[in-house]
């Protein structure tokens, strides 16, 4: 399936360079491993696309809703970081 999704500049140029290999996302829509992400760039400023976009495959999903790793005490004291592997 093919997803289209909004990427900010910054966002939307690390990911064309290469150094960023991962979105994190509301799940508020259904994504699997195989779909291709179409993420087409847009300016908040302006509030409009720049005409820029890629697509990506997805490779792997996580949703942290599912996980009870950490108390929500631990949660609300130091938040979530999303690391990227190589």
């Amino acid at each position: 399936m093919k997803i289209e999704k909004k990427i900010w500049p910054e966002y939307f140029q690390a990911v064309a360079d290469g150094k960023k290999k991962f979105e994190l996302r509301l799940a508020d829509f259904d994504v699997q491993e195989g779909d291709i992400l179409l993420l087409r760039e847009w300016d908040p400023q302006n509030e409009s696309y720049t005409g820029r976009e890629m697509e990506r495959e997805v490779s792997f999903v996580i949703k942290t809703k599912d996980l009870n790793f950490w108390s929500q005490a631990e949660i609300d004291k130091y938040g979530f970081q999303i690391i990227s592997l190589r």
